[in-house]
């Protein structure tokens, strides 16, 4: 596999890392209403490592956005780019999710993202950042809240509550989304181009039958598979 090569301006320290997201948030796009649910493609994107061998795989897997069958993928292999740092985690993934998504011959569509956009510490998660740098809109669908607060949404699928920041005065950065009836919530957020009310709508009609979203699920196990290869 072909190993991606890190930008030579790619951020090294904490402070310079800050410093992108500070000037590239302001970019970030929150009002258009985005793709339809269920129209055109969808793509999910995800990463595994191996921190001893300083490898990073991203895979991409795009789906029919009607039939949720996989219409293409792709993997790269890169090094790890930055070092671990709560809040600076696409430092450390995105010159392996450009490569890999530069790699598809089919139209993206949405992104997902297995993490978060609006709902971050500095409100620029992975997905606004990769919406940002890319111009694809974007989604986070990530496990658990991060640092954010929420009720427990209705026991039944559909249900939602508000994700908020408790130390921002209650501010809203996503939605609990409950994607099977009695099962933990999925916290969604806005990346980039699309808002929180379609968002929520992909992430329920990417959930026909599991609490995480297909684009997940399968990239997931692509990344997983390539980072075996990649490593022995």
């Amino acid at each position: 596999m072909t190993t991606v090569r890190i930008p030579a301006d790619w951020p090294t320290t904490e402070a310079r890392a800050r410093a992108v997201q500070d000037e590239l948030r302001t970019r970030v796009e929150l009002h258009e209403p985005g793709p339809a649910p269920g129209a055109g493609t969808v793509t999910g994107v995800d990463v595994a490592y191996d921190d001893e061998r300083d490898v990073v795989v991203a895979a991409a897997v795009v789906l029919d956005g009607a039939s949720l069958e996989v219409v293409e993928e792709a993997t790269a292999v890169g090094r790890i780019s930055f070092p671990y740092v709560p809040g600076l985690l696409a430092f450390r993934e995105l010159p392996t999710v450009l490569a890999v998504l530069e790699r598809l011959t089919a139209a993206p569509g949405l992104v997902v993202c297995d993490g978060y956009g609006l709902a971050h510490p500095r409100r620029f998660g992975l997905a606004s950042h990769l919406g940002v740098l890319t111009g694809l809109p974007t989604i986070g669908v990530a496990k658990n809240p991060f640092t954010f607060a929420y009720e427990e949404p209705g026991a039944e699928r559909g249900s939602t509550s508000p994700l908020v920041d408790a130390e921002a005065g209650g501010e809203e950065v996503g939605c609990a989304v409950r994607t099977r009836d009695g099962v933990k919530p999925v916290f969604v957020s806005v990346g980039h181009r699309v808002d929180l009310r379609t968002a929520v709508g992909h992430v329920l009609h990417l959930t026909p039958r599991y609490r995480l979203p297909e684009t997940t699920r399968v990239a997931d196990a692509l990344c997983r598979r390539a980072l075996t290869a990649a490593t022995n």
